[in-house]
């Protein structure tokens, strides 16, 4: 597995879903972290993005070139973060477990064969998931497990989402996870309480 590097030494880090709206918006955090550095651009090998600069829309040059190559996506890179789909997420997971390579997983819509996929992978390289990474939504979940255990015997629980036209899973994974909660907390299984 690999290490985190020594003091002073940027993480490399390889974006997933690089010309997504997401990917953009994780490469140019990456890009505005002085101990961070870009270290790889992985999109869908069909994507027209392929073979441009990931960095281009932030008005600068980069070496690096976005590739539908997950081993060349992954090339020297500590860490993987991945926003995707779940089939391309799936397929990181095995490269970078292969690689040892860490990983943090942002996708939604993962199934509960693909979650158990990430909690296997996790034995042997460092894996962080969670389907919002806002630390407002986290803090929020953990209000709502609260919320649940002490209202479980009076109260109907309904979770209403809105998003952007473009959201690719409907319910979105925050929702389902809300969902989750809730029927923990009231120890019963989501499928039993969901309509």
């Amino acid at each position: 597995m690999s290490q985190a590097p020594p003091a002073g030494v940027p993480l490399k880090v390889a974006i997933a879903g690089s010309s997504g709206r997401m990917g953009r918006m994780l490469i140019e955090a990456v890009c505005a972290t002085p101990d961070m550095t870009l270290a790889g651009a992985l999109d869908m090998p069909s994507s027209p993005a392929v073979g441009t600069d990931p960095v281009a829309f932030l008005g600068r040059t980069s070496e690096l070139r976005v590739t539908g190559d997950i081993a060349a996506g992954l090339a020297g890179a500590d860490v993987l973060i991945d926003f995707t789909r779940p089939e391309a997420t799936l397929a990181h997971l095995a490269a970078c477990r292969s690689a040892g390579i860490r990983m943090v997983i942002g996708t939604t819509g993962l199934g509960d064969a693909e979650r158990a996929a990430v909690r296997e992978a996790a034995r042997d390289i460092a894996v962080v998931q969670s389907p919002n990474m806002s630390a407002g939504v986290n803090v929020a979940m953990k209000l709502v497990a609260m919320a649940a255990r002490a209202l479980a015997a009076d109260c109907d629980v309904e979770v209403i989402e809105s998003h952007h036209r473009d959201k690719v899973d409907a319910p979105s994974g925050t929702a389902l996870k809300l969902g989750e909660i809730v029927a923990q907390a009231q120890g019963r299984p989501l499928a039993e309480l969901a309509v």
